[in-house]
């Protein structure tokens, strides 16, 4: 999610998306690895200390238990739409209109690969900001889901980095607008 996100970078969760209120195209969403996207990982090896922190901080609430198994992407797509790379002037088109992507740093190509795709009912297509190295629906097209994720996949949207403090900015909607299609 560079440059939006950083690597390191501690984020804080609502989980009033996607219920009870809707998802929105630009959402960060944070989700489970359900289709195992960032496959097998060897378990930490933590110390004792670092273990009763990691405890302390799952039984406040400030780390889920299964940390090591979620995901960070932006919400392109939503059930029902078609998502297309690339109209002529290059730009991605949700149902034939070009989305802006003002997140995107200029240099940023919306993708590098072509495509096409119908997101399913029950799913959202995502993205992540940093397009030429995101492993996201593009690179998963292939597998159940046709690269959408189940939104039942989805813990909540973030909404501020918290850590490291110099980073510390709000993670809002691009689109924080009454118009945007939402979900």
């Amino acid at each position: 999610m560079i440059p939006t996100l950083q690597e390191g970078d501690r984020i804080l969760v609502t989980k009033w998306r996607p219920e009870p209120l809707d998802l929105r195209r630009g959402d960060i969403v944070v989700f489970h690895d359900t289709f195992g996207w960032l496959g097998d990982s060897e378990p930490e090896d933590d110390g004792a200390l670092a273990s009763v922190g990691k405890n302390l901080l799952t039984f406040t609430g400030l780390l889920p238990e299964d940390a090591g198994e979620h995901l960070v992407k932006r919400v392109v797509g939503l059930p029902g739409e078609t998502v297309v790379c690339c109209d002529v002037d290059g730009t991605i088109t949700i149902d034939g209109e070009p989305l802006e992507e003002d997140y995107l740093p200029e240099d940023v190509e919306p993708s590098l690969e072509e495509f096409t795709t119908t997101v399913p009912d029950g799913y959202v297509w995502v993205m992540g900001d940093n397009r030429a190295h995101s492993a996201d629906s593009r690179a998963h097209m292939g597998e159940p889901g046709g690269g959408a994720i189940p939104i039942s996949s989805i813990v909540g949207t973030a909404f501020v980095t918290v850590w490291p403090f110099q980073n510390f900015h709000t993670l809002t909607n691009p689109y924080d607008d009454p118009t945007v299609a939402q979900y």
